[in-house]
């Protein structure tokens, strides 16, 4: 198996040898940790640690109604204590259903659409 590509600005060239029985070895094992069939009630969500964060980052763009990028940044590295994640509560808005992402003259402007 042979696998190219990037990661980032890196080249990769990754090549996987495996004779036939590791492959069927492989094969039994991925078996053996195959998902349960869904069951026909609706699962339960499970609550996530940082589901109060993430209801405090969409309740500061709710407020706002808009805000740029930078500034929500701001806001958010605020709420979650470091920048890291603040960027993660970021590109978690940008990709909900319930924003609107254009873009400004100078920065991304976020939003709300509820």
């Amino acid at each position: 198996m042979r696998i190219r590509g990037h990661i980032g600005d890196w080249p990769v060239d990754l090549t996987l040898e495996l004779d036939p029985a590791e492959w069927a070895q492989l094969g039994g094992q991925l078996a053996a940790v195959a998902p349960a069939p869904a069951l026909a009630t609706a699962p339960v969500a499970a609550a996530r640690p940082d589901d109060a964060l993430w209801q405090a980052a969409r309740e500061v763009l709710r407020k706002a109604g808009q805000l740029n990028g930078p500034e929500l940044l701001e806001h958010l590295e605020g709420l979650a204590g470091n920048t890291a994640a603040g960027k993660r509560l970021l590109v978690r808005l940008r990709h909900s259903a319930e924003v609107k992402v254009e873009s400004g003259a100078d920065a991304p402007v976020y939003h709300w659409l509820g």
